[in-house]
C-alpha cells in the first residue's frame, strides 16, 4: 500500500479511549510504550511500540509523553477573545454581559471573524485541541461564516462551522440590538447556501456546517422549526443556547408558557443530530428527555461559573446516558480556550457540587475526547483506534508541572497543570511540533489581532 505514513513510538502511555469490553467511560485502553501506525491521515494500528512497523515517512519518537486522542471543542464564539476582559462586561452576569458587548460587536467585520477564528483556533490547537465548532451568530459589516471557514482551512484544525442567528431585536421585546439581526427569510437562505458551498458529509472530513439559531430568546419559534427542517433535509446538526441560567427559564415560563425541554421538543430539536450549549438548569424529566432521544449536551464550566450561570447537573446526566462534551464557549465569556483546564474545571466542579467522587479525571478525559466526538454526531475522531482519523494530541511529561505524578499519568493530565501541548496532529498532518504552531505565523496573527481588538474598543 501507498500513501504518505506517519509513525508515533515510544509513548509513556498511550490512551486510546476506546471502551475495553464494554462502555464505561473509565475502563480504557492505556497502552504502555505505546505508538500508532498512521498512512493518509488515518491510524492503521494502534499497538506497543514493539509491534509496530520500524520505518514511516515521518519517525516521531514521544518518550516521556502521554498520548490522548484530540480533543474536541464543542462550543465556542471564536469571535469573542477580541473583548477579552472588557472592564464593563467583567462582573456581569449573562444578560448584562451580552447587553455591554454587542455595541462593541456591531462594529466587527470579515476581517475580525478571520483573524479572531485564526487565533482562537490556534489558542485551541496548542491545548491539544483537535476539533472545534464554533458558533457565529452575528454578522454586521459583510462579515460571514466563510471568513471562519477560511481561517480554520489555514490553521488545519477540524471544523464545524455553525451558522448562527438573531431575528428578534430590542424593538420585539428580544436582547440584541437591532442592528445585530437578520430577517428570518435571509437567515433561512444564507443557510442554505453555506450547507451547499461548505458542508462535508464524507467520513474525515475537515469541515462541516450545522444550524444554529442563537437561543430561545432571539429568534422565533417559526424560525426554529424551519431551521430544524431544513437541518434533517440536508442532514447536517442543530445547535443552539439552552436553559443557560434561572433568567432563562424565567423567560421561557413567561414567553412559551413552558420550560425549555418542552420547549425544544415543540419545535423539533430533540434527536442525535442535535446538540445544546450549557443546560446548566435541566431538570430531571429534561435529562431524561435528553438522554432517551440522543441528544448531546455542550458542557462549559469555566462560563458557567464566570458568569455566575450555576453548576450544570452532569453527574446526573452522565448516569442517564446522556452524551455530554465539553466546550470553551466564547472568549469573552471564559477568558480562555484551554481544553485541559475546561476538563479540570468540570471535575473539580461536579466535586464541590457533589462531593470528592463526583467524577473522576479519566471520566474529565473522556468528556473532552471520545464524549464530544459522540456529541458533534462523529464516529471518526476522538478515540485512537485502527480507522479512526489520526487527530493525536502528545504532552511532555519531564516538567515540573508533572514532576511527582509518575503513579498515574493519566490522571496527572487532570489533576495537574493545565499544560499546552508538545505536538498536536490532525487528519495526519502535525500541526504544533514542539509546542510551537507550524501552519500560521505566530507574530503576524498576534498583531492583526492586536489591531482589530483594538479597533472594536476605539470604535
Amino acid at each position: 500500500m501507498s500513501g504518505q505514513t506517519l509513525l508515533i513510538k515510544n509513548a509513556d502511555v498511550l490512551c486510546t479511549m476506546a471502551p475495553s469490553g464494554h462502555d464505561n467511560p473509565g475502563d480504557m485502553n492505556e497502552i504502555q510504550n505505546g505508538g500508532l501506525f498512521i498512512r493518509d491521515g488515518v491510524i492503521e494500528q494502534v499497538a506497543e511500540t514493539s509491534q509496530l512497523p520500524t520505518s514511516a515517512d515521518t519517525v516521531l519518537d514521544l518518550t516521556g509523553h502521554i498520548v490522548i486522542p484530540g480533543m474536541v471543542n464543542t462550543h465556542h464564539h471564536l469571535f469573542q477573545n477580541l473583548t477579552r476582559a472588557v472592564p464593563a462586561a467583567q462582573n456581569a452576569p449573562l444578560f448584562g454581559w451580552l447587553q455591554t458587548l454587542y455595541p462593541i460587536w456591531s462594529h466587527i467585520g470579515p476581517e475580525h471573524i478571520y483573524w479572531s477564528t485564526a487565533l482562537g483556533l490556534a489558542e485551541l490547537a496548542l491545548s491539544g485541541c483537535t476539533t472545534s465548532s464554533d458558533h457565529l451568530y452575528l454578522y454586521p459589516n459583510g462579515a460571514r461564516l466563510d471568513d471562519a471557514l477560511s481561517a480554520a482551512s489555514d490553521i488545519g484544525v477540524r471544523f464545524h462551522g455553525t451558522r448562527g442567528s438573531m431575528s428578534i431585536g430590542e424593538s420585539k421585546g428580544g436582547l440584541p440590538p437591532d442592528n445585530l439581526t437578520e430577517n428570518e427569510p435571509d437567515i433561512l437562505a444564507e443557510c442554505q447556501r453555506l450547507i451547499e458551498d461548505y458542508h462535508d458529509a464524507r467520513p474525515y472530513a475537515m469541515q462541516r456546517i450545522a444550524l444554529a439559531p442563537c437561543s430561545p430568546f432571539s429568534v422565533s419559534m417559526d424560525l426554529m422549526r424551519e431551521t430544524a427542517s431544513m437541518a434533517r433535509a440536508y442532514k447536517v446538526g442543530l445547535h443552539t443556547h439552552l436553559a443557560e441560567n434561572v433568567e432563562d427559564i424565567d423567560y421561557s415560563l413567561a414567553t412559551f408558557g413552558m420550560r425549555p425541554g418542552d420547549y425544544i421538543e415543540a419545535v423539533g430539536w430533540t434527536g442525535d443530530d442535535v446538540w445544546h450549549a450549557h443546560c446548566v438548569q435541566l431538570n430531571d424529566d429534561e435529562i431524561n428527555l435528553f438522554a432517551r432521544t440522543g441528544t448531546g449536551v455542550a458542557h462549559c464550566p469555566c462560563s458557567n461559573m464566570r458568569l455566575a450561570s450555576g453548576i450544570a447537573p452532569v453527574r446526573a446526566m452522565l448516569d442517564s446516558g446522556m452524551k455530554v462534551g465539553l466546550g470553551v464557549d466564547g472568549s469573552a465569556s471564559n477568558d480562555s480556550a484551554h481544553m485541559l483546564n475546561e476538563a479540570r474545571q468540570s471535575m473539580l466542579l461536579q466535586r464541590v457540587n457533589q462531593g470528592g467522587d463526583a467524577m473522576n479525571a479519566r471520566e474529565a478525559l473522556h468528556m473532552a475526547t471520545a464524549g464530544g466526538a459522540s456529541v458533534m454526531n462523529r464516529d471518526d475522531i476522538g478515540i485512537l483506534a485502527p480507522g479512526y482519523a489520526a487527530d493525536i494530541a502528545a504532552f511532555d511529561r519531564r516538567t515540573i508541572d508533572f514532576a511527582g505524578s509518575d503513579w498515574d499519568p493519566v490522571a496527572s493530565l487532570i489533576f495537574c497543570g493545565p499544560v499546552k501541548t508538545n505536538y498536536t496532529i490532525i487528519n495526519g498532518k502535525i500541526v504544533v511540533a514542539e509546542g510551537q504552531l507550524t501552519t500560521m505565523d505566530m507574530n503576524k496573527m498576534l498583531t492583526e489581532h492586536k489591531r482589530l481588538s483594538h479597533h472594536l474598543m476605539t470604535a
